[in-house]
């Protein structure tokens, strides 16, 4: 069944004369559609990120009510070490008037995507965001 034709306007036209309608259409949404997977990919890793750097802020401050400053600083590169290279600031319980330990990370998020550079809300040319985590544990004395 060659060249079978469908009415239009009441004249009969061949099928081939809608064939790149197809291809245009793909072509303007297929930029909507990258930045949307594109967006998914970074927001997933930067969510991983933050989860991640939550939890070592957690348990630098908790190794650092515990023990020390020098075991919550391990403690905390320990966790993050699989996101990349991280920035603890902890203050421990060793002096008599800390009733508690605090636990600051820092960790500067690069995205592996082009999302980072058409976000023009990012600031600084928008390759990287600046992530940070708190966490605060009282001392046992």
């Amino acid at each position: 069944m060659k060249g079978i034709e469908a009415p239009v306007d009441g004249r009969r036209v061949p099928r081939s004369a809608d064939r790149g309608s197809a291809a245009v259409e793909f072509a303007m949404v297929l930029p909507l559609l990258l930045l949307l997977v594109f967006g998914i990919i970074d927001f997933g890793r930067m969510l991983n990120a933050k989860i991640t750097l939550n939890e070592a802020a957690r348990e630098g401050a908790r190794s650092a009510a515990l023990q020390s400053e020098s075991a919550g600083i391990a403690r905390a590169a320990t966790l993050t070490a699989d996101i990349g290279t991280t920035t603890p600031t902890i203050t421990d319980c060793s002096s008599d008037a800390a009733d508690q330990a605090e636990a600051t990370i820092q960790f500067n998020f690069k995205f592996v995507t082009p999302i980072g550079f058409m976000a023009g809300f990012l600031g600084g040319g928008g390759s990287t965001v600046p992530l940070q985590s708190k966490s605060v544990m009282p001392c046992l004395h």
